[in-house]
Formats: structure tokens, sequence, C-alpha cells
């Protein structure tokens, strides 16, 4: 296959986007979400048949004469690849019933079309310039989805997600410059690009910029300090994009930390340094604190964002260990956890649709009126949980026998001891709500039982890719032999 096939996953959505404001057919909502179906079909279909095609790569043009913009096709990107295509495929048709309730369904469906193709970008790209600007262009289109409704608290959400975006981007972009002084180049190399007799005696300047751009890589992934953005983006967006958001989004923060720390740096120039240790404190602080703050948030949408915070840093504690358990733990949970968490927010947004209800204090009884969504989230949680078969399970052991294995002093046990403390916290904001769903004893009362044109889930384009993603969750963990073998 012709390796500029690369550039049409990346380029088709933005140019299905533009079509979208020609006056046509595709004004008509019916004709309009007919066309959108089939974009994130084919959209789907084009990552999966790449991901079957042997590894390619090719230069597009150079920025200069040492800054090339080139692609790639490799593992890591077909994972990616295939992960965001079809979670924004899901989400897409997810979003025909909840986007109804909704103004400006158009203008979101454009950004919508403009950061799948974004994403294809950061999966195909082939070296760090590629990489960080299309890492930059995810941030000023996903920017809209947070702002969609244009109220108050979602202007100052988007401005705030900007803010942090640009801003750990900004710092990336120091570790960027490094590379690019004491690399030997700037393509994607495994085991690192750095020219040790160029970087002879500046060896801590080097591991000081590696960690500045793990932190500001880490914004995007909802990594402690630069983690606030996403407990405010996520309760102001429409279900669809807090789906992405956190499901896809997200990941980009930990696939650009993959390529830069193992495939620039180098594994080996990182280990037993500060570098690693602290990666290892910031990500275990994360995971604590996120759960914690989930377990004590009212708000639904908000305590699933804050669940994110804490489940994104799992993958970045897998990676920091350094071990190859370790890092297949963590870009397994890179999987399971968009999976999870895309379904978790749909299912927030079907109880948001149908009866307005957005604390977890209102959600008593709920079970006997939107048993689907009630028992899809009770899976759900299982599986983030990390209770086996589930998923959760495959990922949070690995990550575990990583910890255990990566010789890394207290943190080795601690590691492990922080998951389950997780887990715990986990199950308890989470099984909360499916206990007062399906037994909620005396605390439903009049004022919140839902009436009777409520009683019932949602449509079904909102439930089916609800049920599905519910499915996969339980299904590969009981079945993870293919993902592993791609990923190992």
């Amino acid at each position: 296959m012709n390796p500029q096939m690369l550039l049409v996953p990346i380029f088709s959505p933005v140019i299905c986007a533009f079509l979208l404001l020609i006056p046509g057919p595709l004004q008509g909502l019916a004709n309009r979400r007919k066309f959108l179906a089939a974009v994130f079909c084919v959209h789907t279909l084009l990552s999966i048949m790449l991901a079957f095609q042997p590894d390619m790569g090719f230069t597009l043009f150079y920025i200069t004469d040492h800054l090339p913009i080139s692609f790639r096709l490799d593992n890591l990107g077909r994972v990616f690849s295939m992960l965001s295509s079809a979670m924004f495929f899901a989400a897409g048709i997810y979003s025909f019933d909840y986007m109804g309730h909704e103004e400006n369904e158009l203008r979101f469906y454009l950004f919508y079309l403009l950061v799948s193709g974004m994403l294809s970008g950061i999966a195909y790209s082939g070296n760090m310039m590629t990489l960080y600007l299309f890492f930059e262009a995810t941030t000023l289109v996903s920017v809209p989805l947070v702002l969609h409704t244009l109220t108050k608290d979602a202007i100052a959400a988007s401005f705030k997600y900007l803010f942090y975006s640009v801003g750990g981007a900004s710092l990336a972009l120091i570790g960027f410059f490094f590379v690019y002084i004491y690399g030997s180049s700037l393509e994607f190399t495994d085991g690192g690009v750095l020219d040790m007799a160029k970087l002879a005696g500046n060896e801590n300047a080097m591991l000081a910029a590696t960690l500045v751009a793990i932190i500001g890589f880490g914004a995007k992934a909802g990594m402690f300090p630069l983690h606030a953005w996403l407990p405010t983006a996520h309760p102001v967006a429409p279900a669809p994009a807090s789906a992405v958001l956190s499901g896809v989004i997200t990941k980009a923060g930990i696939f650009a930390t993959a390529r830069f720390v193992f495939q620039l740096v180098g594994a080996d120039f990182i280990r037993g340094t500060f570098v690693q240790y602290a990666w290892l404190a910031l990500a275990l602080f994360t995971v604590i604190m996120g759960s914690a703050l989930a377990f004590k948030e009212p708000l639904l949408k908000t305590r699933l964002a804050y669940s994110s915070v804490s489940q994104v840093s799992y993958i970045q504690f897998g990676m920091a260990t350094l071990t190859s358990a370790g890092i297949l733990g963590g870009m397994l949970h890179m999987v399971f956890h968009s999976i999870i968490k895309d379904a978790l927010f749909m299912a927030a947004g079907i109880i948001i649709y149908k009866t307005g209800k957005t604390r977890v204090d209102e959600l008593s009884g709920m079970g006997k009126q939107m048993p689907v969504t009630m028992w899809c989230i009770t899976l759900l949680g299982v599986a983030l949980v990390g209770i086996p078969p589930a998923s959760g399970f495959v990922s949070k052991w690995q990550m575990a026998v990583g910890s255990l294995e990566s010789g890394t002093g207290f943190f080795t046990w601690l590691g492990p001891v922080v998951l389950l403390i997780s887990a715990l916290l986990t199950a308890g904001y989470l099984f909360q709500i499916s206990i007062n769903g399906f037994f909620p004893g005396n605390r439903v009362s009049s004022k919140s039982k839902p009436a009777a044109h409520e009683k019932a889930d949602g449509g079904i384009l909102m439930l089916i890719p609800l049920i599905v993603l519910s499915a996969l969750a339980f299904l590969l963990g009981m079945f993870p032999s293919g993902l592993i073998n791609l990923l190992s």
C-alpha cells in the first residue's frame, strides 16, 4: 500500500467537516445524520484496514532543512488510531439522539469531525515536529466542544481547558528543543535518539527537560499538577463531547508521553534517575487524589471526571515503572479506560437527557426506571474497579507486576498498595450509584421520583453504543490475548 494512504484518515474527516457548511442536502437533519454516520463508519474502517498493513512511513515536506513533517505506521499508532476512531464512531452514533435537545448541532459536528482528524494525525505522526503540530491543533479544535452551550460556566471552562492545554504543550516544547539539540534526529526510534557524544556534560539538563515534558504532556492526560481542567470541562460539555474528552483526548497526552520517553529520550536514559522517581510520585499521587475527590463529589459528571484524573494516571504509573509488564499494563489500561469511560459518560448523558438529574443523590431508585442504563453502569463499574474477569483486572495486574519488578525502592511496593486503595475508592464512588439505583430503600421521595413519561431508558441510538462498549469492557478482559500480542 502507498504510504500516502496514511493521510486519508487524517484529512478525510476535515474535508467532510467543511462539507457540512455547504448549502444543500446536508443542511437537512436526516441527510446530515446519514452523512455523518457514513463518515464515522468509513473513518473507523480506514483505521482498521491500515492496522493490517505493514509498517511504513514517508516525509510530506520540510518546514526547514532539519524539521520534516513525516508520517509513519507502527503498532503504537495502530492501537491509538483504531481506539480513537472506534470511540468517535460510538459517541457519534450516540450523539444523534442526545444532540436532539441541544442547539447548534451543525457547529458541534463540524468540530467533532475536526478533532477526529487531528487525533488520527497524532496517531500517524512520524516525528516529534509532526506530533506536536497535531497535538496543538487537537486542543484548538476541541475547545468549541467544551464551549458548545455558550453559558457562562462553559466559557470559563473552555478558557481553563485552553490555558492548561497550551501551557502544558509549551512545557513539552522545552523537551522537544533539547531532543533537537542533543538527538541524532526527531524521528521516533525504539530506544531513543539521543547522541551521547553531544550530550556529554549536559545529562542533568536533559533529564530536567524530560521531566518538564512529561509534566507538560501530562496536562492533556489530567496528571497533577495540571489536572484541574478535567473536572471543570466535563460538567458543561455535552455528553458525547465529555465521552471523547475523557476517553480519547486524554489519551493523546499518554500517547505523546510514550513517544517522547520511549522513542526519543529512551527508557535507559531516565531509569533510576530523579525523572523516573518524580514521574512515579506524580502518577501515584494523582491516582489517589483523583479517587478521593471522586468519592466525595456529589455531581455525577464531575465524579466521572475526577475518576478519569485517577484512572488515566494509572497508565502514567505503568509507563513510569519502565518495565515490560508495567508498560504493557499501562497501554492495556489506555484501551480499557477509553472504552469504560466513554460508556460511563454515555450512561450519565442518558440519565441527564431523560430525567434532568445531575447529582448522585438524586439517582435512588433509578434502576427501576432505567434498568438497561443502570445495569451498564454496574458492569462498567466492575470493569473499572478491576474485578476479574473484567478488563480492568488484566491491566492493573500487569501494572502491579511491573511495579514489583521495577527495582524502584519503596515505589516497588507502594505502587500496588496505591492501586489497591484506589480500586476500593473506585468501588465506593461507582457502586454507590448502582446500589442506590437498585436498592433505594426509603431514600426515594416523591420529589425525586421520575414522572411517568421518564420511566424509560434512552433511545435505541443511545443504548446500542452503551451496551456494545459495556460488553467490550468484559470481553476484552476475558479474551485479552490479541490485544496483548499487538501491544507487546
